[in-house]
């Protein structure tokens, strides 16, 4: 099984917990969820660290980070060596984050997206494999 680390703010738990179900029903993967449980506020910065110590710390292959609109998240997970974060908007910048930049860590913004385009967003990252090839070296150089 392939463990995927899930983490947000108070913004993003709504859309994490669609997201846990929506892996419950992938053959293949298990979820990790990092919290929080509820959505009374918390401080997105601890739990972008969360998730990108998950991935880092070999506890999950990948992560899904949420916050209200996903930035802060992903800055505060890509402070991490190794970690390579990526904001999506849509499918296609999922699959192309996985495909070009080898992506660790899916990035979404609760307040921007819906849940649909969340899931899609999910299955694209997780279904796409790093093309390798000429995108390796631009990935070596980012760290």
């Amino acid at each position: 099984m392939k463990v995927i680390a899930f983490a947000s703010d108070h913004a993003g738990v709504a859309l994490k917990r669609e997201l846990i179900e929506a892996l419950n029903g992938m053959d293949g993967y298990a979820p990790l969820d990092l919290g929080p449980a509820s959505e009374d506020s918390v401080d997105y910065p601890d739990y972008g660290t969360k998730a990108a110590e998950a991935v880092t710390s070999g506890k999950a292959v990948m992560a899904v980070i949420i916050c209200g609109s996903g930035i802060g998240i992903s800055i505060a997970a890509n402070r991490h060596k190794g970690v390579r974060a990526a904001l999506c908007m849509n499918s296609t910048m999922a699959r192309l984050a996985r495909e070009h930049n080898d992506a660790n860590v899916l990035a979404l913004g609760a307040r921007l997206i819906g849940s649909e385009i969340a899931r899609d967003c999910l299955r694209a990252f997780l279904a796409t494999p790093f093309a390798g090839g000429r995108h390796a070296g631009r990935v070596e150089k980012l760290g």
